[in-house]
């Protein structure tokens, strides 16, 4: 460790020399000739050279060793390992020259003292016991005697039997299904499986529905042998790999189940905590994820009438809905306690607006070793902050703070980033832009998702950036781009909405730390990620040996991850005027109007105000464009006005039923809990047929866009 910050290159700006030949190619040739290329700077040729010195920064070779020490251990949220992960991050940011601190926050989390379950046929012989450990034929990390069994985070607890019944993916409608066909849920263990939505709302519609347990396994079809080869041999699940995760109730709000909206800092007195037992975010009844080995031999014995279309996974025999056939014997002990976390945070101070922060993160925490998530993402920050130390120690100072986390305990429920979030609201209302970074680099096709006003900063990043490919990130990613983005099987699945014919940029829905910033105090966001065949997702064999073999073997894009997170910073810390689109913003909302008005059987709903302001805000935004185009000497008033524009879509009511979640345009699905529902108190209650509730809600909406539109105006 001490040896690879010795070998740090020190490259002054001016050296350009020292930079590669695929960096100088990837460089836009309209970017030397200055002010009109790149929006959000009079001039651009001053931060061409920055860029150009940054780009030559991240190293392949280094992201690969970071990634090879912070996956050496498993380290979940709460260990001892984990906070060494939170020490070796720590002296990183320090020696690269960041202002350096390890945040404590104390959290309720569970860890298993015991998970089981032994499957029975009506005639009483025994079908299948479990969780099988994970293994395969060859694998070096698997065997560490420090590896927690799977389990799934925010599980109830209990000792339970009943009969079994299959209910798909566990959505909404497969739920529906089941009760349109009689089939009653109460008192019986229900078995779905992995995709189609977030595992907690799976967990959440079966304790809805009377159920006393839910076993979730990876079904092939999705993200096994029926994908391609498993691993050793592939990419892809092998029969006994078991994907961990929370099944918190995500979507009614996320962090601490004891503190919501409350920063759970150490100091935070146990009389401000709510009661561990009676959380608004948690189920209550047991939930035990397994893997195909044990599902298996319980589908195969299941009764009852054969599955609908669609319903069918991969394993060789038809799938039966059940009721008969099987019952299980379902043991779940959960160790619960409030528990220390770390966050780390690094930050750069801004030489002229210094309260206009840039917040970069990505978790640190995982379920086993993490190399893909979320370590690649944290491996790639790495290499961006060596690159901004690189830029500090040559002179340069960014105009806006920089800050750069490293979140803990992502995975039982975005907790570190929440309660950080929850205590510095204040100062985040004015932060800038919050890039996410995750699940950098299961394979080489780039990917994003974003709020509509920064989908073409992402995309005019992504064209400095050069591909191992060829060409710029952004070519490949245009060769790529199919027009839809479904990570079901990496736990992200974004809606996708491109206004015009340039590379699609999804919809932030939730999954990941982008959630507290945006949809609780209203930061403008982005999520950047590089996909691939990913089957190990939560797995013990998502580790340093899977990664080499299937994902990056030279680092390569850790590499190009690190070059794009460093330039969203870096533009977004020294534009001149921030770059935010809002025409296309005012698009996006003007169509999700349009489809929830058709999609509408209220014939009493008066959509035409939201229209209206819609189409004022459209506006609005094409006046602005102007003026950012052309600020004047002082553009501080007019960024003021620009970032306030976010701010107008929070309402402090929140959603209904979940007021946590404040964001009036973007929210984690109540029944998807993942994907984004686009203006979600109206289609939610349309959804839900409540037009009252609709219309209320439209008038929100309503309130929010005129209020947009009025501070754009402001600026005019």
């Amino acid at each position: 460790m001490h040896l690879r910050v010795a070998a740090l290159p020190i490259i002054c700006i001016t050296s350009f020399s020292l930079l590669t030949s695929a960096v100088m190619q990837a460089q836009d040739s309209s970017l030397s000739s200055g002010s009109a290329q790149v929006f959000g700077y009079t001039d651009f040729t001053a931060q061409a050279k920055i860029d150009a010195a940054f780009l030559a920064v991240p190293d392949a070779k280094y992201a690969g060793q970071e990634l090879k020490i912070l996956t050496a251990k498993p380290h979940m949220a709460a260990t001892k390992e984990d906070y060494e992960t939170a020490q070796y991050v720590a002296q990183k940011f320090k020696s690269a020259g960041l202002e350096t601190e390890i945040v404590p926050y104390r959290v309720l989390l569970n860890q298993p003292r015991k998970v089981s379950f032994e499957a029975r046929s009506d005639a009483g012989a025994l079908l299948s016991t479990g969780p099988t450990p994970e293994h395969v034929s060859s694998d070096p990390f698997q065997d560490d005697p420090r590896i927690v069994p799977p389990f799934n985070g925010s599980s109830g607890s209990g000792d339970v039997t009943g009969e079994v019944v299959y209910a798909n993916y566990g959505r909404l409608e497969d739920f529906d299904k089941l009760a349109a066909d009689h089939i009653d849920l109460h008192g019986k263990i229900v078995l779905v499986r992995y995709g189609g939505n977030f595992r907690g709302v799976k967990v959440y519609i079966a304790e809805q529905r009377g159920a006393i347990g839910v076993l979730i396994y990876s079904d092939p079809y999705d993200d096994g042998y029926f994908k391609g080869d498993a691993y050793p041999n592939g990419a892809w699940r092998p029969d006994t790999g078991v994907q961990r995760g929370s099944v918190q109730y995500l979507f009614k709000y996320p962090g601490d189940p004891q503190t919501p909206g409350v920063a759970s800092t150490v100091d935070l007195p146990d009389s401000a905590r709510q009661d561990p037992a009676h959380t608004g975010n948690q189920p209550n009844i047991i939930a035990v994820p397994i893997s195909y080995h044990d599902a298996a031999p319980i589908l195969k014995e299941l009764k009852g009438a054969g599955v609908p279309k669609g319903w069918q996974g991969a394993l060789p025999f038809s799938y039966h809905i059940g009721g008969t056939g099987v019952s299980i014997h379902l043991v779940s002990d959960q160790d619960y306690q409030v528990r220390t976390i770390w966050d780390v945070i690094g930050k750069i101070k801004g030489t002229d607006r210094s309260d206009d922060w840039v917040v970069v993160g990505n978790h640190r925490d995982a379920w086993v070793y993490g190399a893909v998530d979320p370590n690649s993402g944290t491996a790639a920050m790495l290499e961006a902050v060596h690159g901004f130390g690189v830029l500090l120690k040559s002179g340069w100072k960014p105009k806006r703070t920089i800050v750069v986390g490293s979140w803990d305990a992502e995975e039982e429920g975005l907790i570190g980033s929440t309660e950080w979030t929850e205590q510095h609201a204040e100062v985040l209302k004015h932060a800038v832009a919050y890039f996410n970074v995750d699940v950098a680099v299961a394979g080489t096709d780039f990917g994003a998702e974003a709020v509509p006003s920064l989908k073409q900063f992402v995309r005019e990043v992504t064209k400095e950036v050069p591909s191992p490919k060829g060409g710029s990130v952004y070519d490949q990613w245009k060769l790529s781009s199919v027009g839809e983005s479904d990570d079901s099987n990496s736990g992200h699945a974004h809606h996708i909405n491109s206004m015009n014919d340039d590379i699609p940029v999804g919809d932030l829905g939730s999954g990941s730390d982008f959630t507290p910033f945006l949809q609780h105090v209203g930061v403008p966001s982005t999520d950047i990620g590089s996909r691939g065949d990913y089957g190990v997702y939560h797995s013990v064999f998502d580790n340093y040996a899977w990664y080499t073999q299937n994902a990056d073997p030279t680092f390569v894009y850790l590499q190009e991850m690190a070059r794009i997170l460093g330039l969203e910073t870096l533009h977004m810390a020294d534009a001149d005027v921030l770059p935010y689109d809002y025409i296309t913003y005012a698009k996006e909302i003007a169509a999700y109007l349009d489809k929830a008005k058709s999609r509408s059987s209220a014939k009493t709903l008066d959509f035409a105000p939201a229209q209206a302001a819609a189409a004022r805000f459209l506006r609005s935004a094409e006046a602005i464009r102007a003026r950012q185009a052309n600020p004047g000497t002082n553009p501080t008033l007019l960024n003021t006005q620009l970032r306030a524009t976010e701010t107008s879509f929070i309402s402090e009511a929140g959603l209904p039923g979940r007021p946590w979640y404040k964001h009036t345009i973007y929210a984690p699905g109540e029944y998807t809990g993942y994907a984004a529902v686009v203006i979600p108190g109206v289609n939610e209650a349309l959804e839900a047929k409540n037009p009252s509730l609709a219309a209320q809600q439209l008038v929100v909406l309503t309130q929010s866009l005129n209020q947009a539109a009025q501070t754009l105006e402001a600026g005019f």
